[in-house]
């Protein structure tokens, strides 16, 4: 038997009650432990206690930034899953959902302090069995999952059991053969066409469906992990993967490429690293054409990175949170860019993302100032008086 993480609070919306928050992340979260000196595991003489998933970094996030959110999983009857779900609900995000499980720990992990693309970074997971592994169809609460104008998911909980591959097939089966919600139609000038609204209008049948590929050769093992990630990618309606992840699990040299083999949704964004990110977007009533058949292009801000870890997450973050607002596409890409620069200016997996005021300001620079823009550790605790300018290297 399980328990909800917070008993005798009030209770997720029933099954067919309007969404009540912005986006729900579904996902297993894990206590981090982070070296305090460089080098490998073996030599590292103490760690650091942190918290880190993919999807609730994504949930963590988006709560700083002001948006109802709420973190779905599974975890440990334990002290750790007693820490994570603390941590998470101290950043503002509902918790109500997440389910305690007194047979199967928390996942842990320890990794050391270099890049993770680089030989020299180490990870040592202890998740396998874990409360997170056990989520399913059965064992998750159908409701709650389908509470918020947005469902975000990763390609990570696909790789943690077959149980979990089949919640996340559940959760993006499209309810009917025409059904394909989409972002809210938008005036020239970027404002929301719907009058009093400035997010995105729950779909019939099921949430808008962000998914990020987020591709982790070794969770598979000898599983069908590409052509599983495909699939699911297929049935998305937002789709993040970056350029790196679409040539190691597919073959795919090139965003186009990408773009070919994931026709269907409707915006699918292809991160291309120090470059910035491809986008490509559905025509109105376009009959499956792009806006732009080649793709928008979107540079990145030149960043002094102090850790490669949770950049991924913020940017997706960064990205749904101008959407929820309504922003023109190039916006949400560049607002993207500057939450993963907020990531990438810290040691660990979470980050405060930058305030809206700052954001809006920097994302609303001319090409030629955002070519220039130069982002180092602290930038974000720049003020937002008009004459103060960002610190940058």
């Amino acid at each position: 038997m399980t328990r909800s993480s917070n008993a005798g609070a009030t209770p997720v919306p029933a099954a067919g009650a309007a969404p009540d928050v912005d986006v729900v992340c579904l996902g297993e979260s894990m206590v981090t432990f982070l070296p305090t000196a460089p080098g490998p595991l073996a030599d590292v003489p103490a760690f650091e206690r942190a918290i880190g998933g993919a999807e609730s970094n994504v949930a963590c996030a988006l709560a700083r930034a002001g948006h109802p959110t709420r973190w779905i999983s599974r975890v440990g009857a334990d002290g750790f899953g007693d820490h994570l779900v603390r941590e998470i609900a101290g950043c503002g995000v509902d918790t109500r959902a997440v389910r305690r499980d007194p047979a199967r720990p928390t996942g842990i992990y320890f990794r050391t302090a270099g890049d993770r693309a680089t030989d020299t970074h180490e990870v040592a997971y202890y998740r396998a069995g874990s409360a997170a592994s056990a989520m399913a169809p059965a064992t998750m609460d159908p409701a709650a999952l389908r509470t918020g104008r947005v469902l975000h998911l990763s390609g990570i909980t696909a790789a943690l059991s077959a149980d979990c591959l089949a919640l996340l097939r559940t959760l993006m089966s499209h309810p009917s053969p025409d059904h394909h919600p989409s972002w809210p139609p938008l005036h020239a000038d970027g404002a929301p066409s719907v009058a009093g609204g400035d997010g995105l209008p729950a779909a019939p049948g099921r949430p808008l469906i962000s998914f990020d590929v987020n591709y982790r050769p070794h969770l598979w093992s000898g599983a069908p992990g590409p052509q599983v990630l495909l699939e699911l990618a297929r049935t998305a309606d937002v789709v993040f993967v970056g350029a790196d992840e679409a040539l190691a699990a597919w073959g795919l040299p090139d965003p186009r490429a990408v773009r070919a083999a994931l026709p269907e949704p409707e915006t699918l964004v292809v991160k291309l690293g120090k470059a910035g990110a491809l986008v490509f977007r559905r025509a109105p009533g376009g009959a499956g054409r792009d806006e732009e058949p080649a793709g928008t292009l979107v540079p990145a801000p030149t960043v002094d990175v102090v850790a490669a870890v949770g950049a991924g997450d913020a940017f997706a973050a960064g990205f749904l949170s101008a959407a929820l607002r309504a922003l023109p596409l190039r916006t949400r890409v560049r607002h993207g860019h500057l939450w993963a620069a907020a990531a990438l200016t810290v040691p660990g997996d979470l980050a405060a993302p930058p305030s809206r005021a700052l954001a809006d300001r920097l994302a609303a620079l001319d090409d030629d100032a955002w070519g220039t823009l130069h982002l180092g550790p602290g930038w974000t605790d720049a003020r937002e008086a008009a004459d103060q300018e960002v610190p940058t290297q």
